[in-house]
């Protein structure tokens, strides 16, 4: 498209002395490989009825003999058609890096230590992991990172509840624990949370309990206490979580990521905020400081650290933001949350532009939507009716078992089947999860790519030493030209940062492939090398695009 742009650009400015770059999209396939509307656009400027307009410029595209025809359509679109080495040529072609030599940091999934990680956080670190894989395909200098709390109130809450679960603050009582493995350990600390969080509001007293000990937490690390009872049961559970953590990303077969906790962060906002008070840029209200919104931008007031003297979240974020950028020198940093976090991330990043001016531009806030199920519901781990991302997986795996019958493949597909349901819809919406159309064979589906894959290799099984083609036979067009989108696919989605393009162009592509079997036989026939070079290019660009996805090709099914 890039060639033909130029192209077309020198002969507008040859023949009509008019400067443009003409825009191409892909028609129906009945109208050609490309199409433009440049005659339309100029119609206006040139003075001419921009039919006549798009007859001299394919007339000059002719004379080229490059293109195997060009054609002039409707009031003006030009339609061309390629040869068969350039559909060829497109089929085999790298996308471009869009992010080479850029330093990026990505920051998702964020769970809270000493929380089961929920739905929520199932997609956004599913999503998260696709989209560095977007990143890394576009040639960046990449940096996964994560944030969350192990300071806090909620952390108060849990602590609290594991008080009243141990009869105590006797930390030998988590011995009972060492044969039990991350997930179990992680469920224990999940129900001491639910029941410190409802004594935290059925009771003063105990409010007012989990409140004292939420500064003690602090103290722990202010004064690096790992002696005494109850810090010895803070940092031991604390580890459960953070292994936890590893051991649900090894669940779901993401990367791993640099987890930066608000014990961490908060000191460096902390110093910041200080700072940026001494400036002016803070103000102090009621004994807090605050950084004081403007209706106009859509900015509300925030508090960065409270009367009592403790950072906020707000605070804690911009520690973060400070230590990425010491760490990573990031040329931009993406950040994914929920949708309920738009404003507060936008005041989050004015405030980090206001103290450090340089940021601006180099921060983008992602959000997501909320995964709901059959009953529309969303979940609240405070009520203790989370739908946790465990369950999830295990719901869909159970599934998978009905489709696959040999248990080696379980895995990978019930994997793909997540993953897949999560990358075809676009970033910000809500997902409606559905167990039969997220593991079925027959629609648009995780595995139904996987054995779309495996069913290409067993044909190719049969075949030896296919020839890679050299040229397109008229029965291999549609396909061949549906391969040759990939590269264009990959790049916007790369630009985009939106897999869901990727996903609908494989399900296209394993159609298309399914209309070409159906009519043209494969092993045995007169072209048999031929077509199983066809088949090879199909197989692995289906492989390669799930790759991308983070998906399993599976061999076969």
């Amino acid at each position: 498209m890039e060639q033909l742009s130029y192209t077309v650009a020198a002969i507008t400015k040859s023949e009509f002395d008019v400067e443009t770059t003409p825009e191409f999209s892909r028609p129906d396939a009945q109208f050609g490989d490309y199409t433009t509307n440049v005659a339309m656009q100029l119609a206006k400027p040139v003075g001419q009825n921009p039919r006549a307009i798009a007859e001299k410029i394919a007339e000059k595209l002719a004379e080229s003999g490059e293109y195997e025809s060009v054609e002039v359509a409707g009031p003006g679109f030009i339609n061309i058609t390629l040869k068969s080495e350039a559909l060829l040529h497109l089929v085999r072609a790298e996308p471009k890096a869009f992010y080479s030599g850029k330093k990026i940091v990505l920051e998702y999934s964020c769970p809270n230590a000493f929380k089961e990680l929920h739905t929520g956080h199932l997609y956004n670190t599913v999503f998260g992991d696709i989209m560095s894989r977007l990143l890394l395909v576009g040639g960046a200098q990449l940096h996964r990172t994560s944030f969350g709390g192990d300071v806090g109130l909620h952390v108060a809450k849990c602590l609290w509840g594991m008080r009243v679960e141990l009869g105590g603050e006797d930390p030998t009582k988590l011995e009972e624990f060492n044969n039990k493995n991350a997930f179990e350990r992680a469920s224990w600390i999940s129900a001491a949370y639910v029941r410190g969080a409802s004594a935290y509001e059925d009771s003063e007293d105990s409010k007012a309990e989990i409140d004292d000990l939420n500064k003690t937490i602090y103290g722990y690390h202010d004064t690096n206490d790992h002696e005494s009872p109850l810090a010895q049961i803070y940092w031991t559970t604390r580890q459960w979580s953070y292994d936890y953590f590893e051991a649900f990303y090894a669940l779901i077969e993401v990367a791993p990521l640099r987890y930066y906790p608000e014990s961490t962060t908060a000191p460096v906002g902390l110093k910041v905020v200080r700072e940026q008070l001494a400036k002016g840029n803070l103000k102090e209200s009621e004994g807090a400081v605050v950084f004081e919104g403007d209706e106009s931008q859509h900015l509300h007031t925030r508090v960065f650290i409270t009367s009592k003297g403790l950072p906020t979240y707000e605070t804690k974020d911009i520690g973060v933001i400070w230590l990425e950028r010491e760490e990573y020198g990031f040329d931009h940093r993406y950040l994914i949350t929920g949708n309920d976090q738009k404003d507060y991330m936008r005041v989050v990043f004015a405030a980090a532009e206001t103290f450090s001016p340089e940021l601006a531009g180099t921060m983008t806030h992602m959000t997501n939507g909320t995964v709901r199920f059959g009953d529309g519901k969303k979940m609240s781990s405070r009520l203790g009716n989370v739908t946790r991302g465990l369950d999830v997986v295990e719901a869909v795996r159970e599934k998978v078992r009905e489709l696959v019958q040999d248990e080696s493949l379980v895995n990978d597909v019930t994997i793909g089947a997540i993953k897949y349901a999560f990358a075809r819809y676009r970033l910000g919406g809500d997902i409606a999860f559905d167990l039969d159309e997220t593991v079925s064979l027959q629609g648009n589906s995780g595995p139904y790519l996987q054995y779309a894959h495996a069913r290409a290799r067993r044909i190719l099984e049969k075949v030896e030493n296919p020839t890679s083609p050299t040229t397109v036979r008229t029965e291999d067009r549609a396909l061949v030209r549906k391969l040759g989108e990939y590269r264009e696919v990959i790049e916007l989605s790369t630009q985009e940062l939106a897999p869901h393009h990727i996903c609908n162009y494989l399900f296209e592509l394993a159609q298309e492939f399914n209309r070409y079997y159906e009519k043209n036989k494969v092993v045995g026939s007169d072209h048999e090398l031929h077509r199983a070079g066809i088949v090879a290019l199909y197989a692995d660009t289906l492989r390669a695009g799930l790759m991308i996805l983070g998906i399993v090709a599976p061999e076969k099914m």
